[in-house]
């Protein structure tokens, strides 16, 4: 008889305790096991033992897109970059076996902390939220110093002409994955490979860098650790920094978004004055335009249409998949806005 009680799990939990038993120290004899909620990707659970805690991370069940939901990628690039300045978990163990959870998987430290799902910070003093910005923006520009063949990353994408591939991928994920008008999305996509701007830096870039990936200390506005890097590559940094500043671009029902309210008075950095820290620290001399905005909310609108397809299979890692792939049309949208004021 299984020692676990939850009937919601996609997988057997005694085959998987039985595969990790005695493979590392950190969780001994799994005892429990606690699914993390919010995500929009990769499944990801706490795994309880009689030594501690570790995490898992996993594919979604059922079929994915080609190049989706890429945890060997995650497992990687987090190795790689356990001894620079950029906070990562500890990495565990990697799994191709897909007869243990039905995909592959890996297994990282688990830590304390908290994560903000809201850009606005509405539980942090503005005090706090300067300091959580602040902290945000130091783990982006970390990312962008470290020399990618130092930490054995030199083969982890192409270098030079990052945001054609990325236009000609997610120009791909939007045919197969569209189930509404994208008329929009089309727009924006056709203005973006008319007005490519250069691109031939490379370093190592998130993906996905939000305030909603970073894990905060428990006790203070400090980033211990970023996560969530299905998405990383070697790539254009400012297509990082762009997405990062996605959330000056959008509501607070718009993922979290920070467009409409009064971020002096809450403490939060003004986009302009973000960007001149991020600079500073970088000592870069080229600077976000309208393209890369453009781009990143794009690649957004995107994102969100696979996650709606996604909710519309019943393949989707959170129950509020629909809701969220709803977004799809306002990031696309967004984007055209922008065009259409910088002319």
């Amino acid at each position: 008889m299984s020692d676990f009680d939850d009937t919601t799990l996609e997988f057997d939990p005694d085959r998987l305790a039985d595969y990790l038993k005695g493979r590392f120290d950190d969780l001994g004899d799994m005892t429990g096991i606690e699914r993390f909620s919010g995500g929009q990707s990769n499944p990801t659970f706490k795994l309880i033992g009689t030594k501690g805690a570790v995490v898992l991370r996993k594919q979604p069940p059922g079929d994915i897109l080609p190049s989706a939901h890429a945890v060997d990628r995650e497992y990687r690039v987090m190795s790689a970059l356990a001894e620079t300045d950029v906070p990562v978990p500890r990495m565990l163990h990697f799994c191709e076996d897909r007869e243990i959870v039905g995909t592959p998987f890996y297994v990282m430290g688990f830590l304390e902390g908290r994560v903000f799902h809201d850009g606005a910070l509405p539980d942090l003093s503005p005090e706090e939220r300067a300091q959580a910005y602040d902290g945000m923006n130091r783990v982006m520009a970390a990312l962008h110093q470290v020399d990618p063949e130092a930490v054995g990353l030199s083969d982890f994408g192409k270098r030079g002409g990052y945001f054609e591939r990325q236009i000609r991928r997610w120009s791909k994920q939007l045919e197969l994955s569209k189930t509404r008008d994208v008329s929009v999305h089309e727009r924006v996509r056709d203005w973006l490979t008319a007005n490519m701007e250069p691109d031939e830096e490379t370093q190592i870039c998130h993906g996905d860098l939000r305030m909603g990936n970073l894990l905060f200390a428990p006790d203070r506005p400090e980033p211990i650790a970023l996560l969530d890097w299905e998405l990383s590559t070697l790539g254009h940094p400012l297509a990082d920094v762009a997405f990062n500043c996605i959330a000056y671009h959008s509501t607070p029902d718009e993922y979290g978004g920070l467009l409409g309210l009064d971020l002096e008075t809450m403490g939060i950095p003004n986009e302009r004055d973000y960007l001149a820290r991020y600079y500073e620290r970088t000592g870069r001399s080229e600077t976000v335009k309208t393209f890369h905005l453009a781009f990143s909310l794009w690649r957004f609108a995107v994102i969100f249409e696979g996650i709606s397809a996604r909710a519309a299979s019943g393949n989707a890692a959170a129950e509020d998949a629909e809701k969220v792939g709803e977004l799809s049309g306002s990031f696309a949208q967004r984007a055209a806005d922008l065009i259409d004021a910088d002319g």
